[in-house]
């Protein structure tokens, strides 16, 4: 299958990561380029695009489809951005983009196991090594697979999920997604069946888990904002409420001064804010991008620029 990824808030991005023709820009999470080349193609002979991406499958076709802008693919994650820019001797750039979560090509393409909408081997790592979802549904014990059914899917009936998992595998091992998909269907009170498909929350949680989402996260934002600029921009595109929560925090603290009690007459800590929002809301999808793109439902985009 043709890697395909809809890019989505492409022309809130663009506006808000202000792309100058000399400029140099980081795409952290390539994809299919969807972004990327749109951010490529407003750049003159000075500019530059690094486009990053740890999905072997992504890489292929970000080289196809740049081929011919002032652009530069590299395969690595986005957390390991410092270390890629030092290799090739760029010590900071004027914008980072970062549009998290799975892409429509992982999600479509049923062999890379991460959807619950086709039955297929239980995989979802988007690196295509390490860790697989395969391994964490058979070996896992029940307790660690309610705690991350619970804090990474916010899923209510975790417990009954995760023991019905061990249960099952006690039979024969747990192999496709259909057999997941099956046990969680099972676990779940029929009303809530009824409601919405009970099966979204567990692969959810479980891909975060398999591709450790939230930990790099972390570490690639502290990255990203490392390698900006004063002035520079950075743009996260999120899907959920839990990794929205990161970057929201994230920008706070950057953007937060004086962290002295507020009962202090002066301030002592000399604290400056090191950037500033863009935007005090996230950004969201219009209605007619909302009618185009269903997965643009969810999407939140937050900007800010280093001070």
């Amino acid at each position: 299958m043709e890697f395909e990824h809809i890019p989505v808030l492409l022309s809130e991005t663009l506006a808000g990561l202000a792309v100058r023709p000399d400029g140099v820009y980081v795409d952290g999470t390539v994809g299919g380029a969807g972004h990327a080349r749109e951010i490529a193609s407003r750049l003159g002979e000075n500019g530059l695009l690094i486009g990053l991406d740890r999905d072997p499958d992504a890489i292929a076709a970000a080289e196809e489809r740049l081929a011919g802008f002032p652009a530069k693919v590299v395969h690595a994650n986005y957390s390991q951005m410092r270390a890629v820019l030092d290799r090739i001797h760029i010590e900071n750039v004027d914008g980072i983009l970062l549009d998290l979560g799975v892409s429509s090509h992982q999600l479509d393409e049923a062999a890379r196991g991460f959807s619950y909408h086709a039955d297929a081997p239980l995989d979802m790592r988007m690196s295509q090594e390490g860790l697989s979802a395969k391994e964490i549904v058979n070996t896992w014990d029940a307790k660690q697979l309610a705690d991350i059914l619970h804090r990474y899917g916010e899923e209510r009936f975790a417990g009954s999920i995760a023991a019905n998992i061990v249960r099952q595998r006690q039979t024969a091992p747990i192999e496709t997604t259909g057999q997941l998909a099956e046990i969680v269907t099972a676990s779940v009170p029929q009303k809530y069946r009824r409601e919405k498909n009970p099966c979204k929350k567990t692969f959810q949680a479980v891909r975060i888990a398999v591709n450790d989402e939230f930990g790099h996260l972390k570490l690639g934002l502290e990255a990203a904002f490392s390698c900006l600029k004063p002035g520079g921009r950075l743009a996260v595109i999120t899907f959920h409420s839990l990794e929205d929560r990161i970057v929201k925090q994230q920008f706070a603290a950057w953007c937060s001064g004086c962290t002295c009690p507020p009962d202090f007459p002066q301030c002592v800590c000399g604290k400056k804010p090191q950037a500033r929002l863009v935007t005090r809301k996230p950004v969201t999808a219009g209605e007619e991008e909302l009618a185009q793109n269903r997965r643009s439902r969810s999407a939140k985009l937050r900007l800010l620029e280093r001070s």
